[in-house]
């Protein structure tokens, strides 16, 4: 099978790693990868936005299956691009169509979606700027914090906590009548504030059945103790020891379930991964949020998890055969600790050279924000790499992970040094 896998982060670095394990797999091409994924397959200088470029290297090249790790070229429809271009319907696509993809490009889209299937999801408000007024209302009539959510994609940023009402109406108004967050906070979305621990769980779907992957928890303040500013993700554990089989069924029965069924009742096909971002409330489970593809820093310590083929799962998604696929997962705890640049989330320095990448044995090192110079590899990114270990016990996965973080070295180089702290 000849793949071409789109994206250039940690994420595609660990399912080109997974990828290129496969007996299936003739060649895998990475657009436009990295310097790790340049391991596992040939990087190709092409945008994964740019859908005629992407057509005519599909159709140069032979390609048999494409596999899409961010976001964006989902929300921006690649999936409908290739069904509607009759040299490539035939083509599958790994990830959902732009109508699917709203579950995760609009956040009102989500929550009407669990509020009309009984998945169980905090009660919220949509606002725009014409009805900002309503939406101080809305705040006045609510108990602190106050959640505030841009509605579309706002990489991850798009979500403030806040304690005091004047500040929350403040920065509902920076957000619907200043554009805070762009086209992205055109709609915000007020939430009831839930408290409890959070986690991630992964399903890969054809539309009709599912596959589920390992759960992880993921570390998302740049300080320790979960402090400071937000990032992309920090650090991350699989599995997750509060999630027990009884809380884990819930989870199957009252969400994962009702979702792909949800799905299906509402004539939205979907093809590819569906990321729950969960909440723990009294061993209750509820969503936070949905995300179309895969996390990250959390693929990086999933995928290591998972002993089956993975080209066997993608090829089960295309043909609606993942029901007869196997599934299987390693018997292992695995951690991963994200090292970023200096500055990180706010400015940040790259093209920093960066040192020890050889010495590393014991671990799994992906790049996440990282360029080839030669054979020198330098910074390219905020959050550089993910270091991903095993282990027979997180504290054991956590240790080898911080052993392989201390041999490497560049300009500014910072890590999380208690991730985990929260479920060891």
């Amino acid at each position: 099978m000849r793949v071409l896998l789109l994206g250039s982060g940690g994420r595609e670095n660990a399912l080109a790693w997974k990828m290129a394990q496969s007996s299936m797999l003739e060649e895998l091409f990475i657009a436009p990868g990295n310097a790790g994924t340049r391991l596992f397959g040939k990087n190709i200088a092409m945008s994964t936005t740019d859908f005629p470029a992407i057509k005519n290297f599909v159709l140069d090249n032979q390609i048999d299956m494409v596999v899409v790790g961010p976001e964006e070229p989902l929300v921006k429809g690649i999936h409908d691009f290739f069904l509607a271009d009759n040299e490539l319907k035939n083509v599958p696509v790994i990830g959902p169509n732009q109508y699917a993809a709203q579950l995760e490009g609009s956040k009102d889209f989500a929550k009407q979606f669990m509020f009309r299937h009984n998945i169980p999801t905090a009660k919220y408000a949509t606002f725009t700027k014409d009805t900002l007024e309503q939406g101080y209302t809305f705040l006045e009539s609510m108990k602190p914090p106050y959640v505030l959510k841009a509605d579309g994609l706002a990489a991850g940023k798009g979500v403030l906590i806040i304690d005091d009402l004047k500040e929350a109406k403040t920065e509902l108004k920076s957000m619907l009548a200043d554009a805070k967050f762009g086209e992205a906070s055109s709609r915000v979305v007020i939430e009831q504030f839930l408290k409890g621990i959070e986690l991630s769980v992964f399903v890969i779907t054809d539309g009709d059945s599912y596959k589920l992957l390992p759960e992880a928890k993921d570390y998302k303040r740049i300080g320790e103790g979960d402090t400071g500013l937000n990032t992309g993700g920090m650090g991350a554990v699989s599995p997750v020891p509060f999630a027990d089989a009884a809380f884990m069924d819930k989870v199957q029965n009252q969400i994962i379930i009702p979702t792909v069924k949800g799905l299906k009742q509402d004539n939205i096909p979907y093809k590819g991964f569906i990321f729950f971002g969960l909440i723990n409330v009294k061993g209750e489970p509820f969503v936070i949020e949905y995300n179309c593809r895969m996390g990250d820093p959390e693929t990086e310590v999933v995928i290591p998890r998972l002993k089956s083929d993975i080209l066997d799962l993608f090829e089960g998604v295309a043909t609606n055969t993942l029901s007869e696929r196997d599934v299987q997962f390693i018997d292992k705890c695995a951690a991963t600790v994200m090292m970023v640049a200096g500055g990180y989330p706010e400015a940040y320095e790259k093209g920093k050279q960066i040192y020890g990448l050889n010495a590393i044995t014991d671990s799994i090192v992906f790049h996440a924000g990282t360029a080839s110079d030669g054979p020198a590899v330098l910074s390219a990114g905020g959050r550089v790499l993910a270091i991903t270990s095993y282990g027979k016990h997180l504290d054991g996965a956590l240790a080898k992970s911080y052993d392989a973080a201390a041999k490497i070295e560049f300009d500014g180089a910072y890590y999380r040094k208690d991730i985990g702290f929260d479920v060891l």
